[in-house]
């Protein structure tokens, strides 16, 4: 059966990017700095072994003879998935997928240890190498795929998204958002709030995300929590790898930054185990993705009843104080400032951090900008779209993000799309069920339940819009997400 011979051949590949995934997380977090050249050439042979493993003639016959096979729906889905990354493999020739890997490894490498250093000139002639081959990247897939070469980009994380559809959207935000902005600001101005006495230790920073972390469902029989440079969820379903950054004068910042990887891993975990190490078990979009933790960070965690049930954990691990309030962290958790920083920004300027991004990417992969303008036009967007200025300021400018540095060109619109999915989702689950006070306050495996079957459960096996569109009653729409940042902030 040509269907069994592809799922065979597609679980090998899931082997494959298993090891990467878990060789990524080893570089991001313990590997000695001496080995990142090994490392770099190891990843490159895994990546054309990959590479050529979606090659493979037989491929072809396979899909030909598997469509005859079957007219069970979930058979098709997962075939049209399989096809959909056999036909990304087969546009780019292995010495581009190979010399990709090396440049990305070495870029990312060098980033961690240049940012800080705020050495712009350093990182140019690296960064440079991977936005030169990132369009050819772009191109290869253009050329087949009949799209721009940022759009085909866009594809590889958002299926079916354009940016033409980015445009409008965006174009809506801008319309609404900086006066949300302003007016919250005014709002809170002579709102009081006390700022938590540190130091913070780190292992009992560490003790607490772990608490949370287990509050929130998560399975550490299949995952662990670590450290990096730049916080992320990596892995694979089985064994997801999830890492955060701690600062001992602000216990904030780790803690949401593990709930939030916390979606991304329950998500992982969430997704159904019979289609796992197939394309259609694996997440449907980076933007579905980016909704789970951001439904965890912004609608869970900074609701005022999960706040109420984290100040006993925080006085438990650091001592009573009067910072830790519920009022206080209330208002602490959703302050709203202008800042440089994108990870640090709160929920309602975030989104101006992303079409920033979005703008400079989509014209760096067009080839209307050069790698050499980048601090100008950040700059000139920093202060156009949150009145701050990073020129000079490389390491919280444009050197701030892991992920140009390995081409991951095409991801940033994610995270805003996240935030709309999710408002989508939580409106959707008090209309369906209770509100989010409520369920917070009852029991969180109902909030869970409802992610599970809406979202997690779904895995590939539906497009996004389709997938939403059942879930929340309508496709991507940006209204439930004005209403919750209205409500939040204005009352």
């Amino acid at each position: 059966m040509s269907y069994h011979a592809l799922s065979q051949h597609f679980e090998q590949l899931h082997h494959l990017q298993h090891l990467g995934a878990i060789c990524g997380w080893d570089q991001a977090t313990m590997m000695p700095s001496g080995g990142n050249e090994a490392r770099a050439e190891a990843l490159g042979t895994l990546a054309v072994l990959c590479h050529q493993q979606l090659q493979d003639p037989r491929l072809a016959d396979w899909f030909a003879d598997a469509e005859q096979e079957s007219s069970a729906r979930e058979h098709k889905v997962s075939l049209a998935e399989m096809r959909r990354q056999w036909r990304d493999a087969t546009l780019l020739p292995a010495d581009l997928v190979r010399a990709m890997s090396l440049a990305g490894s070495r870029c990312e490498h060098a980033w961690r240890s240049l940012r800080p250093a705020n050495d712009w000139a350093g990182y140019l002639p690296l960064f440079e190498e991977v936005l030169n081959l990132s369009r050819q990247v772009a191109s290869a897939r253009a050329e087949t795929l009949g799209l721009s070469r940022y759009d085909s980009l866009l594809e590889q994380y958002e299926p079916g998204m354009r940016s033409a559809r980015l445009d409008t959207l965006f174009g809506g935000l801008k319309s609404w958002l900086p006066e949300l902005i302003t007016q919250v600001q005014n709002k809170q101005r002579n709102e009081p709030m006390l700022q938590p006495q540190g130091p913070f230790a780190i292992e009992q920073q560490r003790a607490l995300g772990l608490e949370v972390m287990t509050l929130l469902g998560f399975d550490f029989n299949h995952g662990r929590l670590d450290v990096s440079a730049h916080p992320f969820c990596g892995g694979v379903s089985e064994d997801v790898r999830l890492t955060t950054r701690y600062n001992e004068q602000d216990v904030a910042q780790a803690l949401m930054g593990i709930i939030h990887e916390t979606g991304h891993a329950r998500y992982e975990q969430g997704l159904p185990a019979q289609w796992r190490r197939l394309p259609v078990g694996q997440a449907r979009s980076m933007g579905v993705h980016e909704s789970q933790s951001l439904f965890f960070e912004m609608q869970l965690a900074r609701h005022p009843a999960f706040i109420a049930r984290l100040t006993p954990l925080l006085e438990r691990h650091f001592g009573a104080q009067p910072a830790f309030a519920p009022d206080n962290m209330a208002r602490l958790y959703t302050r709203v400032s202008p800042g440089l920083i994108r990870v640090d920004a709160d929920e309602v300027t975030y989104p101006a951090h992303i079409m920033l991004r979005y703008e400079i990417e989509r014209d760096l992969i067009e080839g209307r900008m050069e790698a050499r303008d980048l601090p100008e036009r950040w700059d000139q967007l920093m202060q156009t779209y949150l009145g701050l200025s990073t020129k000079g300021n490389y390491k919280d400018g444009c050197l701030q993000d892991i992920h140009w540095t390995d081409g991951s060109f095409g991801y940033f619109p994610s995270y805003t799309l996240g935030s709309i999915y999710a408002s989508q989702q939580a409106a959707a689950m008090q209309q369906q069920q209770r509100s989010l006070e409520q369920l917070i306050d009852n029991n969180l495996s109902s909030v869970f339940e409802w992610l599970q079957q809406h979202i997690w459960q779904h895995a590939s096996l539906l497009e996004t819009d389709t997938l939403i569109q059942q879930a929340c009653g309508q496709s991507l729409d940006a209204t439930a997400f004005k209403h919750h940042l209205q409500q939040r902030y204005l009352g």
